[in-house]
């Protein structure tokens, strides 16, 4: 798959302009519904059909499968295609086996569609027949298969047990198609890295947290252990020299005040793209594809923040503080 990358980022440069950007902080200044109206009226959306603010949900899901369609038609290497649509494939997977587990409709559980459609893998699960999927997702479906089958009773498999198979399998997946693309491959480690520091710090025991480690990071088992320890001195030092000290203290910070670790969390979604609007004047190749993509992506999640803080009654002060990357 080769794609003329001058050609695309002539046409990002023309959809970039359509970015709410900074229009974010004017909207936090009003109602929830004059925000959605605002929002409505220039495109955000494309023309979905929500009725009230309590529908945003609706704005937020068509602009994301707009970007997924985007990606499809425009992602300049097969690596770039993999790394933003292979989470949706693993998502909606782990979606409807555990819906035909529990006999139930997936339909609200499923994410805009990545590279195969929510049709061919309902098939699959109904045939549990998956040949036609990659490896990794293949192999997925066999492994949680594989619990139900051990167990006498299917109640027995919690759905914990079988989101750790799919998500540990979907970063395998991406490693083997993204692994070879320098950035990507940076990007995907430091993400692996910060979700196992964030399950060992949250786990009661080393042993617990272990079942839920996700290979491909440049983290190992044993510092990571370290993490579970209640010397915070020792926790500290097991990470002072890596690339994570200052996200270790993030966490910290949160878990020692009683709260649910959500200001790294916030960190971790945003960070590719903190990572690429350092350099953003510098962006070359590939590079503005994927900043202008994760601008998109940080721009929904923005939506949600602006909308869900004006319902609750926040102050615009405290919304622009939560909003990332609008400029």
């Amino acid at each position: 798959m080769a794609k003329d990358v001058l050609y695309t980022n002539g046409i990002i440069a023309v959809k970039e302009t359509a970015l709410l950007g900074a229009r974010l902080f004017k909207l936090s200044e009003g109602t929830a519904e004059e925000a959605f109206r605002a929002l409505k009226e220039g495109g955000f959306g494309h023309g979905a059909e929500a009725e009230s603010v309590y529908e945003t949900e609706k704005l937020i899901a068509a602009d994301e499968r707009d970007i997924c369609a985007f990606v499809r038609e425009y992602a300049p290497t097969n690596a770039v295609l993999e790394y933003f649509l292979t989470p949706y494939d693993f998502h909606n997977a782990k979606a409807v086996f555990k819906a035909e587990k529990l006999s139930e409709s997936s339909a609200d559980m499923l994410a805009p569609e990545g590279l195969f459609t929510c049709a061919q893998l309902e098939e699959a699960v109904k045939d549990k027949n998956y040949s036609a999927l990659n490896k990794e997702l293949k192999g997925a479906f066999e492994e949680a298969e594989g619990l139900y089958a051990e167990e006498e009773s299917e109640k027995a498999v919690s759905g914990a047990d079988v989101g750790r198979i799919f998500d540990a399998a979907a970063y395998k997946r991406l490693f083997k198609a993204c692994g070879k693309f320098g950035v990507l491959k940076k990007l995907l480690k430091a993400r692996v890295d910060m979700i196992n520091i964030l399950t060992f710090l949250r786990a009661q025991t080393p042993e617990y947290a272990e079942v839920f480690y996700i290979q491909g990071g440049k983290l190992g088992l044993e510092t990571l252990k370290t993490l579970c320890d209640e010397n915070e001195e020792k926790v500290l030092h097991a990470l002072n020299k890596t690339d994570y000290a200052d996200f270790l203290k993030l966490c910290l910070a949160d878990k020692n005040a009683g709260l649910p670790m959500t200001e790294a969390e916030k960190f971790l979604d945003g960070f590719e793209l903190d990572f690429l609007a350092k350099k953003k004047y510098e962006l070359k190749n590939t590079q503005p594809f994927l900043y202008y993509v994760f601008r998109r992506k940080a721009e929904n999640a923005n939506v949600r923040i602006l909308t869900g803080g004006l319902l609750a009654g926040m102050d615009e002060r405290g919304i622009k503080r939560r909003l990332r990357g609008a400029e």
